[in-house]
């Protein structure tokens, strides 16, 4: 039968979907040809069917790796609301005893079981990973892909280890899943998991149901009380992102005294809590949320019509995957974010400062005399366990540490001195930071812009919209059309490759009036005035 038949016959009888969409069939043929794929597709874009079909013909079990225990126990739900044997689900994390997790692995290897849920963390205890590698999985799916990249908007040292467990497991064929990536973090994403000869899907970052809107406060009382107007105009339920725990708080109890019922969520909170108020909030028993980014994976809620942000996020990553929680039944929706000039400096200060060059040292030093566990590691230099996972990684980055065999690290053969592995680490990192900042002033620029907005968003992830969106506060008041109208050109074609003799090679984004916006491989993005340009020759087609 044919590949693209088949997976059309397996989606109508086993999951009673009708149609599949061009782009998750593109994916689902490349992973039945055995090889890998990266999707990039929104919230609610059907991420889910490119590894369910595909693992439903394929002979072993599907391992899905997510990070939340939440989110995994909903999926599951799913599959097992549909009555279907041969869609059985189980989970393998740590709110399963011994003998439940033996039996799920029996199981696998029986066949008896076609998707196993774990987290990363599973991944790392050597045992459980060679027990999910006798099951013989015939696919692996990564969701929520991004946390694997230190560009992301949510990066999780967690999930640096996958790369090693997918080679681990056989590299059968991998999907990565994730609902935003800009260029740095898919590059990143294919670079890390090991991707090979990968399938690249992006589909449907434009969300036209969801009007976009950006406002300058002055002071933190005119941006609540704008907050306040709209709300009161407003159908719930909705969400209201802040940039602190004590913002959330503090606006969540001004809301409700001002008649707005609002409850606050963030990473502060005891794990039960959080949990009460996310299923209420699902429930339809919240009308408004006001919450922190904490409050993001595994909401799976079709019916909310608004997101509003009272600070600038970090990064359009983050603004496009908060907003994207929208207006996911099709219906309109909106996006308001409302910003002050001070938001920049606020965001810069929670980037952080470098890693310290002492706890640098030590933590060469220590992996020199290996190989030790993360463990030990930690007990002999006294750092906590997300620290350690971020300087490990900004170590085997420069050379001067390896994984090794039970997840024990060690230098590697001609490894730096832990000075110069030190020195080394904070240039990386310094790296990673300039990149951080130049994303916050993309933001800043997108909350700034009388361009499109909708152009100028997916112009970050590398997309280009031939015309304006037409769903944003620019394209209604006609300053959109205007900048259009005032040049949309430049001495580079957009997508085209440059160099830049202090910088380095880049990617042309797009044009906005006379500036165009360059992605930089290594200093990230960067604005530039057109006719300064021209007039030096600062660019040339790579």
């Amino acid at each position: 039968m044919d590949v693209t038949v088949a997976l059309r016959s397996a989606a109508r009888e086993r999951f009673g979907w009708q149609e599949l969409r061009p782009e998750q069939e593109i994916a689902m043929r490349a992973l039945m040809a055995g090889r890998d794929a990266l999707v990039v597709a929104p919230t609610g874009g059907g991420k889910s069917a490119i590894y369910q079909v595909p693992g439903t013909l394929l002979d072993g079990p599907t391992i899905v790796i997510s990070p939340l225990l939440a989110l995994q126990a909903d999926q599951i739900a799913g599959l097992a609301r549909r009555d279907d044997e041969a869609l059985a689900a189980a989970r393998l994390s740590s709110a399963e005893s011994a003998s439940e997790q033996r039996e799920v692995l029996e199981e696998a290897s029986g066949g008896e079981v076609e998707y196993i849920f774990v987290t990363p963390e599973q991944l790392a205890d050597p045992r459980r990973l060679a027990a999910i590698r006798a099951a013989r999985p015939s696919l692996v799916a990564v969701d929520e892909a991004h946390c694997i990249s230190a560009w992301g908007y949510d990066f999780r040292p967690d999930y640096l280890q996958l790369g090693r467990a997918v080679a681990e497991l056989g590299h059968p064929p991998v999907v990565a899943l994730t609902a935003t990536a800009s260029p740095p973090v898919r590059e990143d994403i294919l670079d890390r998991l090991g991707l090979r000869d990968p399938e690249v899907v992006i589909t449907g970052l434009d969300r036209p149901n969801i009007f976009l809107e950006a406002v300058q406060c002055v002071d933190e009382e005119q941006r609540w009380q704008r907050l306040l107007d709209r709300l009161q105009q407003s159908t719930p339920p909705g969400i209201v992102y802040v940039s602190t725990r004590r913002a959330a708080e503090e606006l969540a109890e001004w809301l409700t005294g001002a008649g707005q019922p609002s409850t606050a969520y963030h990473g502060g909170m005891a794990l039960r809590e959080r949990r009460r108020r996310h299923r209420a909030f699902l429930a339809d028993e919240i009308p408004v949320m006001v919450a922190t980014s904490a409050f993001g994976m595994g909401i799976d809620k079709r019916n909310i019509r608004w997101v509003n942000h009272v600070a600038l996020p970090d990064s359009p990553d983050s603004y496009l995957q908060e907003i994207g929680r929208a207006g996911r039944d099709g219906e309109p929706a909106q996006a308001l974010l409302l910003f002050r000039t001070e938001d920049t400096g606020l965001r810069k200060f929670f980037t952080g400062g470098l890693p310290a060059h002492s706890e640098l040292v030590r933590l060469a030093a220590a992996v020199r005399s290996g190989p030790l566990s993360r463990a030990e590691l930690r007990e002999r230099t006294g750092l906590g366990p997300r620290k350690l996972g971020e300087l490990l990684v900004l170590l085997e980055e420069v050379g001067a540490a390896v994984p090794g065999r039970r997840g024990r690290w060690r230098a590697p053969a001609y490894a730096p001195e832990p000075d110069q592995a030190a020195h080394a680490a904070r240039a990386q990192a310094e790296r990673r930071q300039t990149v951080q900042r130049s994303r916050l002033e993309m933001m800043r620029n997108l909350a700034e812009t009388t361009a499109c907005r909708g152009q100028t968003l997916l112009a970050y992830f590398g997309e280009q919209l031939e015309h304006p969106c037409g769903h944003c506060d620019n394209c209604l008041s006609g300053a959109a059309r205007e900048v259009a109208d005032a040049g949309a050109g430049g001495p580079f074609p957009v997508h085209s490759r440059v160099s830049h003799a202090e910088w380095g090679d880049g990617t042309v984004l797009r044009y906005e009036g006379d500036h165009m916006t360059v992605l930089f491989d290594e200093v990230g993005y960067k604005t530039l005035s057109v006719p300064v340009v021209e007039e030096q020759e600062l660019l040339s087609l790579s």
